[in-house]
């Protein structure tokens, strides 16, 4: 990376022009960048800000929100929205979307179930086998954005009908039972007296981090969103890096797939409709940019736990499940207007 601009010096038109240029652009692009990431710092901080309102209001009115047996089980089913939001993340700093998300979930923690129901694997390898199969979907979703060049939206979006459709082939659209007991630990153990899926979040959520801040494909993964012809000219492997924030994602929606299986002990292929609404709306709500180029684990997790607070409130409320995905599409509005303004604005500043 630090002989790039030399490199750019040598392409550029005798008599100092064209560096001239190149210096104002990166000034001005050095600036724009430093502005985006106060727009994503801003948007991280009002996510956590409603986060503790929404928690304190529900502490209020809903005597029942505050149990410790309701605490646990926010935490437990938040495990498995955050975890793939984290892959999501990814995907969307890019500048691509992931919606099989959902639908590969359920095919991995319904294969996973079968290998130990039904062929006699112990948990641990059942447990991997799911994540494989999550990662093979991932790879066919980069593999086909990527190398054939289909559009992230419709690559993800045909995953979503195949993968739901292999659900319900393989199972007959009957849940899959049978799984050891042992199986039960990763949804429902603890380790003292904190739960194993909140131990989950947390070792995903740094293995994110570093991936993004200290390895080649997170730092490629925020050039290729910000401007990808640019990554390519640079010399950045476009294909291969976007290939394998696909395998990234999909491995985590298998994981958070196996998770949703652990809790209930089962395979349900009916489960995962609609998930990536959820994991979307969490990613954008923690300020990643679905133009690419922003966003952090961390302002997903805080939007991971802003919905999973929202539609438990809404269960302690009464509130139907209907006007809970009405609230959450109308957060999406507006924090896609948020992300727009300010660019607009940015836009309009370097003008």
């Amino acid at each position: 990376m630090s002989d790039q601009p030399g490199k750019d010096e040598q392409a550029a038109p005798e008599g100092g022009g064209g560096t001239a240029t190149a210096t104002k652009a990166g000034g001005a692009g050095a600036l724009g960048g430093l502005t985006d990431r106060l727009s994503g710092a801003i948007s991280q901080v009002a996510a956590a800000g409603a986060l503790i309102v929404v928690f304190i209001v529900l502490s209020i009115v809903a005597p029942s929100f505050l149990t410790a047996d309701n605490l646990f089980n926010l935490g437990s089913q938040t495990s498995v929205n955050a975890v793939m939001a984290v892959g999501v993340t990814l995907v969307i700093i890019t500048g691509g979307i992931d919606l099989s998300v959902g639908s590969v979930a359920a095919l991995s923690g319904v294969l996973g179930v079968m290998l130990m129901a039904d062929f006699g694997f112990n948990p641990l390898l059942g447990i991997l086998g799911g994540i494989v199969v999550g990662a093979a979907a991932g790879l066919v979703n980069g593999l086909l954005v990527s190398t054939v060049g289909l559009p992230p939206f419709i690559a993800t979006l045909g995953m979503l009908s195949v993968a739901r459709g292999l659900v319900l082939i393989a199972t007959g659209a009957v849940a899959v039972f049978g799984a050891p007991e042992s199986f039960r630990l990763l949804g429902q153990g603890v380790l003292g007296p904190v739960p194993v899926p909140v131990l989950l979040i947390l070792i995903v959520a740094v293995a994110g981090h570093i991936v993004l801040t200290r390895t080649r494909l997170g730092r490629y993964a925020y050039v290729m969103g910000s401007n990808s012809e640019a990554a390519r000219l640079s010399g950045v492997p476009v294909r291969k890096h976007t290939t394998w924030v696909y395998v990234v994602s999909g491995m985590l929606a298998g994981l958070g797939g196996m998770i949703a299986a652990s809790r209930i002990n089962s395979g349900q292929p009916n489960f995962g409709e609609g998930l990536e609404l959820d994991v979307i709306a969490a990613v954008v709500i923690g300020g990643a940019s679905l133009f690419g180029g922003r966003g952090t684990v961390w302002g997903s997790l805080i939007g991971a736990f802003l919905v999973a607070v929202i539609r438990n409130g809404a269960v302690q409320l009464n509130i139907g499940t209907f006007y809970q995905n009405v609230l959450i599409g109308v957060i999406i509005w507006l924090a896609v207007w948020w992300d727009f303004y300010q660019r607009r604005k940015l836009a309009g500043d370097a003008g």
